[in-house]
């Protein structure tokens, strides 16, 4: 494993959970509305930028409120979303790493008590909700981009599934990640 960094994940914003909630869900529904601009788009410029906005949409706003679904569903409770730059910073190599300490990425902050009651089991499904839904979502959504015929969408399918595995990689190896996050819960048994 990477050694832990020494770098304070910055965050820019405080948003509450209706808030973020509903400024996430917002993002995931223009990502379907992009996504069916791109099918019916006038122009394939137009059409890639559609499909692009989509998988960006749906890439920054189906992480934190993942969390905060599953979380729910298995009873933890939470205070506010963040919005910084990513809580994985040591995920990404050098040169993308001040980039994406820079971007704006929704998290989503923990009540304490309720972390500390929940199961292991439990901790594990809300950690592991964040990076499993940034992966898939916006490959799923690239995917749809390309059995829709949108020009360029085989090329960017497969950037997006290679994007998606090393988003799963990263956070299975980095010690800040998600994945890590949720194999320490377990390993709490």
């Amino acid at each position: 494993m990477n050694p832990p960094t020494t770098t304070k994940r910055r965050v820019f914003a405080r948003p509450s959970i209706a808030a973020g909630n509903l400024l996430q869900a917002g993002g995931i529904l223009g990502a379907g509305f992009a996504l069916m601009a791109s099918r019916s788009a006038r122009s394939p410029a137009m059409a890639v930028a559609a499909m692009l906005l989509a998988w960006v949409l749906l890439y920054f706003c189906a992480h934190a409120i993942a969390h905060w679904l599953v979380g729910r569903a298995v009873g933890i409770r939470f205070l506010f979303y963040t919005v910084g730059g990513t809580g994985n910073p040591e995920g990404w190599p050098p040169g993308l790493r001040w980039i994406f300490e820079h971007l704006p990425f929704f998290g989503v902050q923990t009540e304490k008590l309720s972390m500390q009651n929940a199961s292991p089991t439990a901790k594990a499904l809300m950690w592991s909700a964040g990076v499993t839904s940034s992966a898939i979502l916006p490959t799923l959504g690239a995917f749809l981009a390309w059995r829709s015929g949108v020009p360029g969408s085989g090329w960017f399918c497969l950037f997006a599934l290679f994007w998606a595995v090393g988003t799963l990689a990263s956070n299975w190896t980095s010690r800040t990640g998600d994945y890590s996050k949720a194999r320490r819960a377990l390993s709490q048994r």
